[in-house]
């Protein structure tokens, strides 16, 4: 089976969106990633929930989550598992992985919205950029994968 690592923020969730407005409710605030539950109440993006979990019951792909934690919020690291249990059940939960440098892991595919800044570059198999004119949305990324 082919292991293929999904990232969080900006790619299974809505990041950018949650960051924008916490701007506009507290325009003084430095880093609103860092307010409590903020990675907690993540919208999920359009697509992407179903589409992890035809990864989980596909026999080709080994699925896991994979996500830059925010140093900001020590929260982070417990909030983005909570999201992953909200959203995809406890098990799960086994397949989250909170790593600073993706291209420390080993794999065949990083799903990503980023190309580079978290070691996504140095990324031993193929990256697939989410929100890229290629990937631009989860139907596309399914297409690619099959599933």
């Amino acid at each position: 089976m082919k292991i293929v690592y999904i990232d969080l923020d900006d790619t299974l969730c809505d990041f950018k969106t949650a960051y924008l407005n916490a701007l506009k409710e507290n325009p003084g605030i430095q880093y609103p990633q860092s307010q409590y539950r903020f990675f907690a109440n993540l919208e999920p993006i359009e697509g992407a929930i179903q589409a992890v979990k035809d990864l989980i019951d596909s026999n080709e792909y080994d699925p896991y989550v994979l996500s830059a934690p925010s140093t900001r919020n020590p929260l982070s690291y417990s909030e983005k598992r909570e999201w992953i249990e909200v959203h995809f059940g406890y098990d799960f939960c086994e397949r989250l992985i909170l790593c600073p440098h993706k291209g420390l892991l080993k794999g065949d595919l990083l799903i990503d919205d980023n190309s580079e800044g978290r070691g996504q570059d140095l990324f031993e198999g193929e990256l697939l950029q989410f929100g890229s004119s290629a990937y631009p949305n989860w139907a596309t990324v399914r297409t690619r994968l099959g599933i």
